[in-house]
């Protein structure tokens, strides 16, 4: 896997990372007081949730069961003092599907924190991690 990250001076501290897949993702810090793009690290969490929300899409509809939706809110705090490495992370599911178990659905989660979802259990070894969910029926 490769990145290339390139700063922007005309965007004050705004950066743009060329990712190995080709892809563009524009990222900031918020020294200049402009709020031009995602912080670094807010982009460290959103991956955290891609990851994992993958994960568990992935490993229901391979259990056959019928999802149709994933969405995944995290709130997470950050130490105090540099580094400010995440210390809490809190994920909530909120799965859809129809007649969708609730075992199923909490084996997935289980599965992604324990075993596939590198960037979750990456971030565990400085951050507690809790997890929750809920069920919609469509």
């Amino acid at each position: 896997m490769e990145c290339t990250v390139n700063w922007t001076p005309a965007l004050g501290m705004g950066f743009v990372a060329d990712t190995g897949s080709g892809h563009l993702l524009t990222m900031a810090g918020a020294a200049d007081g402009r709020d031009l793009a995602p912080r670094p690290m807010e982009t460290v969490l959103a991956g955290a949730g891609g990851c994992t929300a993958y994960d568990v899409v992935l490993i229901l509809q391979r259990g056959r069961h019928d999802v149709r939706g994933c969405q995944v809110r995290l709130s997470a705090e950050r130490a105090a003092t540099e580094p400010k490495v995440f210390t809490r992370i809190h994920m909530h599911y909120v799965v859809s599907g129809r007649d969708l178990p609730a075992a199923a659905v909490e084996r997935a989660i289980a599965l992604s924190h324990e075993r596939y979802c590198s960037a979750s259990i990456m971030l565990g070894k400085t951050a507690e991690i809790t997890t929750s969910h809920e069920l919609i029926a469509v």
